[in-house]
């Protein structure tokens, strides 16, 4: 191993936490700035708090040696359509010049775990075509593209969904809810879009 490679990565002293409703006024602000600069939608304060209200101990943040946010994922977990316990990762942002060192795989992994802890059957996400790098994250953890979904944001982009079975079995009883899950969490988002901020 280089010498100079290794005093980076210990220089970074990095945290990562779950987030806590008590700091909202700290870490909100950081959180949106971070998203809308790093994601295609334009997600309103309510997107925000729909996840973060209900689904806090599912969301963790990285912080540098100065509390200061350079990482976030926003995550929820609910029953999907009468089926398997579906998780649901929302949002993965990272702050430009921390990117490549771990945090976005730290922070999947953290909420893979605390899903896995509440029961999930499987976990689902989506992600630009174009982010080549999104899609590598989440296949070396084991995520499979399940669909491509023509046109899937605002912008006209186009996504892939992306699947994790973490319970045996999980695949075969999600065969059929998938197409009904296509919408929900889209229609969710958009709803909450209406320019309010």
């Amino acid at each position: 191993m280089s010498g100079a490679a290794q005093p980076e990565a210990a220089k970074l002293e990095i945290q990562y936490v779950q987030y806590r409703s008590d700091k909202e006024t700290t870490y909100l602000p950081a959180i949106r700035q971070m998203i809308s600069k790093d994601l295609s939608e334009p997600y309103s304060i309510y997107v925000y708090r729909y996840f973060l209200y209900q689904w806090g101990d599912l969301c963790f943040m990285a912080l540098d040696r100065e509390d200061t946010l350079i990482g976030v994922i926003i995550s929820k977990l609910e029953p999907h359509r009468g089926g398997p316990m579906r998780g649901y990762i929302a949002m993965l942002a990272v702050k430009e010049g921390y990117r490549g060192k771990g945090i976005a795989t730290k922070l999947v992994r953290m909420a893979i775990d605390a899903m896995i802890e509440k029961d999930a059957d499987e976990i689902a996400l989506e992600t630009e075509v174009t982010n080549t790098a999104a899609m590598k994250l989440y296949e070396r953890l084991g995520f499979l593209r399940s669909k491509r979904l023509h046109r899937y944001y605002l912008n006209g982009n186009t996504a892939f969904r992306f699947l994790l079975y973490v319970k045996e079995g999980a695949a075969t009883a999600a065969m059929g809810y998938d197409d009904a899950y296509e919408n929900s969490d889209q229609q969710i988002l958009s709803s909450a879009y209406a320019g309010v901020s």
